[in-house]
């Protein structure tokens, strides 16, 4: 009885601690502390024609698999997703991305809670193209209760829900070497960050020299992959989120220029014909 109390009142001030991250992490930031100079990387997606790069999505959902799974969830993201037209997988063979067996391994690799139609009750299975990403954790409580009080945020739109979302991933996942100024005191469990607000962080740093431990795959094409530095993996994982968190940016470039070549091809015509009518006319004297 007396555990179950104490584990209540643990699992508690988990929640309050997770609350206030939460109203932290939905602020976005004040920006870096004093004394850290934010890097700005030229993104592939930026521009009128920019498009994500493939194979760095690719080595991208790699790096989110290995190392920021195991926390994060992608809670608005199918594993059919990734198969889509724009996506990290899409395979111009397999139009329906629920048919691509990239997309079916993948899947599988995860496990699903679903009901069992004939008594419902839970059954877990391996996931399916058309499965969400499951979450890592039951409920908010179990997530701050393992995290030290922290709920780990989603990470599907974490691009979008920051000013330069993706400058501000990339120096995030950087910035840990940043040596700690004095005065500025650490609890338990948090991490000295500068480009966090209030420069603490529940996270410790995920990504480490990882030599013989961690190494890239071949993407799909066959090409050999850079080596995994700190600086390589946390852009590659920053496209990827980046795409997760608008994953039909380049089917909406590719209709916008299409739209605009129509646009110029119709005002062409439009002044052709305005010409050809009233050439003949003369215009009124006085």
């Amino acid at each position: 009885m007396a555990f179950k109390t104490v584990r209540n009142l643990i699992i508690a001030g988990g929640i309050a601690a997770a609350s206030l991250t939460g109203i932290a992490i939905a602020a976005g930031g004040s920006g870096p502390a004093d004394g850290y100079k934010m890097i700005h990387k030229h993104w592939h997606w930026s521009g009128v024609t920019g498009s994500y790069d493939v194979a760095a999505m690719q080595r991208g959902y790699n790096v989110y698999a290995q190392v920021c799974r195991s926390c994060h969830n992608l809670d608005h993201l199918a594993f059919r997703h990734l198969g889509d037209k724009g996506g990290p997988f899409y395979d111009e063979y397999y139009k329906n991305p629920n048919d691509n067996p990239l997309v079916k391994n993948i899947a599988a690799e995860y496990e699903v809670i679903d009901v069992n139609p004939e008594d419902g009750s839970e059954v877990s299975r391996p996931g399916i193209p058309a499965d969400y990403f499951p979450p890592i954790y039951r409920n908010n409580a179990e997530a701050a209760y393992v995290n030290n009080g922290a709920v780990p945020p989603d990470l599907s739109v974490m691009v979008k829900a920051r000013n330069n979302g993706a400058d501000y991933m990339y120096n995030l996942l950087l910035a840990y070497s940043h040596p700690q100024p004095e005065g500025i005191t650490l609890s338990t469990g948090q991490y000295y960050n500068p480009v966090m607000e209030g420069s603490k962080i529940a996270m410790p740093p995920q990504l480490q020299p990882q030599e013989g431990v961690f190494e890239y795959q071949s993407d799909t094409e066959g090409q050999n992959p850079p080596e995994a530095t700190i600086e390589q993996m946390a852009a590659d994982v920053t496209e990827f989120l980046a795409w997760s968190a608008d994953p039909k940016l380049a089917v909406r470039k590719e209709a916008g220029l299409m739209s605009m070549v129509y646009l110029l091809i119709l005002s062409v015509l439009l002044w052709l014909s305005y010409k050809r009518i009233w050439r003949r006319l003369k215009p009124s004297e006085g």
